[in-house]
């Protein structure tokens, strides 16, 4: 299933239920609206009408309440919704003359992760992100977004070039992880996340990123070192997932110890722009991307055309300092 403009309701997170439910009252109510304009039937249409109305009031007022108050189990299982804008959907709504580039020159081309040329408003950037696919054909051959170790070094191999040419690097992370098959070890995965790391520390151009969905381990920071790392609303970003959390710490993956795991991990945008993981969040529509993707898309394309004009304020010198002083930051401890 793809991002839609409107949402569709045929998929339903366990917390939206009494949503699902409104949504069918109002649908039904819609189609028992008469077209015949007669006096009878315009005095039909007038009290449905007003019932319609009414019920949309207690939708919104409703899921600004559930909205408001979800737990960390809940927004990861937000970002997980099947109709969640994906990096796709938003290189298709708003950046422009987008040209992919392929393979690392060294083993072959991870679908996992997509580069390219493009331009965001009036700025000319290196697109760098996750892709998941939309259907089971497209999702085998991107590995659900699990990228091997090709994919960080195509990824790294396309920074150096915008470096190159002083053109800013834009991510969009979206990965339960990087792939840990032995195909990827036997490859130099740990290695490859690590060069990452080290060589985006010190890239002389500037670089946003931006977890639009998951962003889960190694996988995520090995594209998540940059000089502002922002988050959508309802995605999440953490060392592991709540599932390997549980399994590692009470040996069984269940509801309970996926909700324990995922309030103990801290992995919401305002837990992490609290402890200073990331530095922005960017807010989603009213019941989160899945419920209207253009305004999602808008939210994150004005987001980045003004980060992009603050950055290019910088020397690079300066950026390249700033960005430094601010990795060093994280994790700190001060004692009172």
């Amino acid at each position: 299933m793809t991002a839609t403009d409107t949402y569709s309701g045929a998929f339903g997170l366990d917390y939206e239920r009494p949503l699902i439910l409104l949504e069918k009252q109002i649908a039904e109510l819609e189609e028992q609206a008469d077209p015949d304009r007669s006096a009878v039937g315009l005095a039909s249409d007038m009290n449905l009408g007003s019932e319609i109305r009414k019920l949309r009031q207690s939708h919104t007022a409703m899921l600004k309440k559930i909205y408001k108050n979800l737990s960390g189990w809940q927004t990861v299982q937000c970002a997980r919704h099947p109709g969640r804008p994906q990096s796709s959907d938003y290189i298709q709504s708003f950046v422009k003359d987008f040209t992919e580039l392929h393979g690392d020159r060294c083993f072959g081309d991870d679908e996992a992760i997509v580069t390219g040329f493009g331009r965001i408003g009036q700025h000319k950037v290196m697109l760098i992100a996750h892709r998941k696919g939309t259907d089971t054909k497209s999702r085998l051959a991107c590995n659900f977004g699990m990228a091997h170790p090709e994919g960080y070094r195509k990824a790294l191999l396309k920074m150096r070039l915008a470096e190159k040419f002083m053109i800013p690097v834009v991510v969009l992370i979206d990965t339960p992880g990087a792939y840990p098959g032995i195909e990827a070890e036997q490859r130099g995965q740990a290695e490859a996340i690590a060069q990452n790391l080290r060589e985006m520390s010190r890239l002389r151009t500037p670089i946003i990123s931006v977890i639009i969905s998951e962003g889960a381990s190694g996988g995520a920071l090995g594209l998540g070192v940059a000089d502002r790392v922002a988050m959508m609303q309802y995605s999440w970003y953490s060392v592991i997932s709540p599932e390997g959390c549980s399994g590692i710490l009470w040996k069984q993956a269940s509801a309970a110890n996926n909700l324990a795991a995922a309030n103990a991990l801290k992995l919401t945008a305002s837990d992490n722009l609290r402890l200073g993981t990331i530095t922005d969040m960017i807010e989603e529509p009213l019941g989160g991307a899945h419920r209207n993707l253009s305004a999602a898309a808008d939210r994150l394309e004005k987001y980045l055309i003004q980060t992009l004009r603050e950055l290019k304020r910088f020397k690079i010198d300066n950026l390249v300092n700033k960005r430094y002083q601010r990795l060093r930051h994280i994790g700190e401890v001060v004692e009172r």
